[in-house]
C-alpha cells in the first residue's frame, strides 16, 4: 500500500503531461527547407493545439504525413475564397494580396475555389515546397494547430518574425 501511495504523484505528473501534449501543446521539428527563409530544418517549435482560429499567413502543422513527417506550412487561402497565382502575384477573390512571405518565384496555377472547411497552404520557399499546389487543399480537421514559437536552436528562441 505504501508503494502505491508513493507512486501516485508520479502517475499524476505523467497524466498531466499526456493531457498537455494531446490537447494543449507539443514540440514539433521542422523538416526540410520548404519554409526557408522563415524556418530552417531541424528547428524545434511549439505547436499550439488549442488555437483553431486560422488566419491568412499563420504557420500551421498539418496531419498529412510525407515521408513520415507532418507538414509545416503557411495559410494562404481561407474557406470560401477563390485563390490563384499569376505572374508571381497572389490573387484572392480577384484582388491582389501582398504575399511578403513568398521566397523565390511562385509559378502560375489555375483558380481554386475553397470549400467551407478547406484551406490552401504553401511553404515560403515556393520553388521546392510540397504544398496545396501538389497535394491539394487541406481540410480544417487535418490541421493540428498553429505554431509561431521557436525553442531551438537557442539563438533563435522566440516568436517567428
Amino acid at each position: 500500500m505504501r508503494v502505491i501511495k508513493e507512486l501516485i504523484p508520479y502517475l499524476v505528473i505523467i497524466l498531466i503531461v499526456i493531457i498537455i501534449r494531446t490537447f494543449i501543446m507539443t514540440p514539433v521539428v521542422v523538416q526540410g527547407e520548404s519554409m526557408v527563409p522563415t524556418l530552417k530544418g531541424k528547428e524545434v517549435m511549439i505547436l499550439k493545439k488549442y488555437d483553431r482560429n486560422y488566419q491568412r499567413f499563420d504557420i500551421v502543422v498539418v496531419n498529412k504525413s510525407v515521408e513520415g513527417n507532418n507538414l509545416i506550412k503557411r495559410v494562404i487561402g481561407l474557406p470560401g475564397e477563390k485563390i490563384r497565382y499569376k505572374n508571381n502575384k497572389l490573387y484572392i477573390n480577384d484582388k491582389i494580396i501582398k504575399d511578403k512571405y513568398a521566397y523565390g518565384e511562385t509559378g502560375n496555377f489555375q483558380e481554386i475555389l475553397l470549400g467551407d472547411d478547406e484551406y490552401f497552404l504553401m511553404g515560403d520557399n515556393r520553388q521546392i515546397s510540397l504544398d496545396s499546389r501538389s497535394i491539394g487543399v487541406i481540410k480544417k480537421g487535418e490541421i493540428e494547430g498553429k505554431t509561431n514559437l521557436v525553442l531551438y536552436p537557442f539563438n533563435k528562441i522566440g516568436k517567428v518574425k
